[in-house]
């Protein structure tokens, strides 16, 4: 992944142990894979005789491109018709490049996308984003809460926006402010603990009761999946209710691009959008004043946001996503992509027929 210095993770050599078993004519690495993680690359190349050390364009020459994190798009303009991209793609939330993926011609399968009957996606780490992120978030309110491992304060208040996979998992996390051993010892000591308040995105909406709930919110937390990212769950005017120490945390992480219509936004408006490079945002952070003049970003706390926080353990994050993943490749290479069934003879054929951007697309067209 060529998005910035931060992003360390690469797919372990048991992944190409799997593409091996799959009978893959040829399995491409660049130059320097593994190295993020730790591992050199003779743990990959001892695990098959396919694979070779090749470079970046060679990589994404190939009929079959596996990645985390989508490549830029000009550098999709390199994968050839036909080609199999298998990656996150986020389709709702990046219209624009969902629309070339298709435009272009290559069988794109958005890892995000692939879901289960219940619609519940299999390739994911939802986990990991929700312990990753708040375990920073409570690190930071411990630097800054002058009476935190003090017998004497009172509960920490938090309210966690979206009640799914993310916010279920968040909920649980801040009970433990995100680290079991921290926990363990305020509670030795007689440290009054955290309220947890979730609140599902159809409560969001009533502006009085928000009003009221971010009065009395120590830490304010973004776990929603919106059906319409064109309009944020907390706009700006509203954080005016959070406390001047108040903190943010944004684990859904979607994107700002006004350029697109509609146009897509955060949740929490005015949160700039992080990354592992950068990922705490002070209120006077200059980042703020980065962001589009057309979001309002009048009201501001210190915000903490992560395009992806299962990068902060990048070892056990792809350790996870290889193991998801293998399903997923046996179906991309046991059959051309035009075969993949909808209606195909196993779940797992059938959830990523349905994440393949020209079926996808289909789905919301109809």
């Amino acid at each position: 992944m060529h998005k910035e210095q931060g992003e360390r993770r690469d797919f372990l050599p048991d992944l190409i142990t799997h593409l091996d078993r799959l009978g893959a004519g040829e399995i491409v690495l660049e130059g320097g894979y593994g190295l993020g993680v730790g591992v050199p690359m003779d743990a990959y190349l001892e695990v098959s005789g396919r694979a070779r050390v090749g470079s970046y364009g060679e990589c994404l020459d190939q009929d079959v491109v596996v990645v985390l994190r989508c490549p830029e798009q000009e550098e999709l303009r390199r994968l050839r018709p036909g080609a199999v991209l298998v990656s996150m793609l986020h389709y709702p939330t990046r219209p624009d490049r969902t629309a070339l993926l298709a435009d272009l011609g290559v069988r794109a399968v958005s890892l995000d996308a692939i879901t289960d009957r219940s619609g519940r996606r299999v390739v994911e780490n939802l986990e990991a984003v929700a312990w990753n992120g708040v375990r920073a978030a409570f690190r930071e309110i411990q630097r800054r809460h002058p009476h935190f491992d003090h017998p004497s304060r009172r509960p920490l208040h938090v309210t966690c926006l979206g009640s799914g996979g993310v916010g279920s998992w968040a909920a649980f996390a801040a009970t433990r402010y995100g680290d079991p051993q921290l926990r363990e010892s305020l509670v030795a000591t007689n440290v009054p603990g955290v309220e947890v308040t979730v609140v599902d995105f159809d409560l969001t909406w009533h502006e009085d009761y928000m009003f009221g709930r971010l009065e009395q919110t120590d830490l304010l937390i973004d776990a929603t999946r919106r059906a319409d990212p064109s309009r944020p769950v907390v706009p700006n005017a509203w954080l005016a209710a959070l406390p001047a120490d108040g903190v943010i945390l944004d684990l859904a992480c979607d994107p700002y691009d006004l350029e697109v219509a509609p146009p897509v936004v955060k949740g929490i408006e005015g949160v700039p959008h992080g990354s592992l490079d950068g990922y705490v945002f002070p209120p006077e952070d200059d980042a703020y004043d980065l962001i589009d003049p057309r979001i309002d970003t009048t009201n501001r706390r210190l915000a903490l946001s992560c395009y992806s926080w299962p990068g902060l353990d990048p070892v056990g994050s792809m350790r996870t996503y290889g193991e998801q993943l293998e399903p997923v490749l046996s179906v991309v290479l046991g059959k051309p992509a035009g075969d993949w069934g909808v209606n195909g003879a196993s779940q797992v054929e059938r959830a990523v027929a349905r994440a393949e951007v020209s079926r996808w697309m289909g789905s919301r067209r109809g």
